[in-house]
């Protein structure tokens, strides 16, 4: 029995033992260890239908949410009011026809993933000369292997979000690390620039001070050379 199967009997066994769940059995319902990705269906959070109006939709969430609102759950507040926040995320949804879209589109993928499993089973039964009758042509066998496939396209698809938001987040922080080492650059060349040019008049002193030394020096080398020549002594004939 897969993870999925397990977490699928031991759910709707407790939902059978009180069809009207209690307020500690709803949190408990919303709250339970792997419902993460079970929650993103909102169809499965307000315990209704696929083919469920918007109005019935709504009456559901009325009631739902008055058992699990932290106000009537004194003693479990906190995860009374994680369990509120999950009930109302899953309205929102209802109401949003872009979401509503989605939710059902999981559906449609659900049951197309399911047809290529059902047939496949078909197949290998067949090849192996064994009839081609499997536990998903029960109706009852059905809706479970299709509730466990459905929850799994909900789980795929926010997985895939994620990742694509994880993607988009670094490849920001990126492109903004890229502009601050650019605008670093940038700052770091203006102000040679503006050094540069501010520095342009003590530079231009300095070397008119080295060319006159430089002159001056060599004008003094000159005189000194033509101070210091003795001519040769001139020998008087007898």
């Amino acid at each position: 029995m897969s993870q999925f199967e397990s977490f699928y009997q031991d759910l709707k066994s407790t939902e059978q033992q009180d069809a009207a769940l209690t307020s500690e059995q709803q949190i408990e319902r919303l709250l339970k260890p792997g419902s993460t990705y079970l929650n993103l269906n909102p169809y499965e959070v307000l315990q209704i239908d696929l083919d469920t109006d918007i109005e019935a939709a709504k009456k559901k969430y009325k009631k739902l949410s008055l058992l699990v609102h932290p106000d009537k759950n004194p003693d479990d507040r906190e995860r009374a009011d994680k369990a509120f926040d999950i009930v109302k995320k899953a309205i929102k949804q209802m109401e949003d026809p872009i979401e509503l879209n989605r939710c059902k589109d999981c559906y449609t993928e659900g049951k197309a993933r399911l047809a290529i499993v059902m047939s496949e089973k078909k197949r290998k039964l067949r090849k192996d000369g064994k009839e081609d009758v499997i536990e998903e042509d029960d109706p009852a066998g059905y809706k479970k292997a299709l509730w466990i496939t459905v929850t799994k396209v909900f789980a795929d698809r926010e997985k895939k979000r994620k990742m694509l938001e994880e993607r988009a987040n670094e490849e920001k922080r990126r492109s903004t690390e890229a502009l601050v080492q650019a605008a670093e650059k940038r700052k770091l060349a203006e102000e040679f620039a503006k050094n540069y040019e501010e520095s342009r008049d003590e530079r231009s002193g300095s070397w008119r001070n080295f060319q006159a030394k430089k002159a001056k020096k060599e004008d003094k080398g000159k005189t000194l050379k033509g101070a210091a020549f003795k001519p040769p002594k001139v020998k008087l004939q007898k």
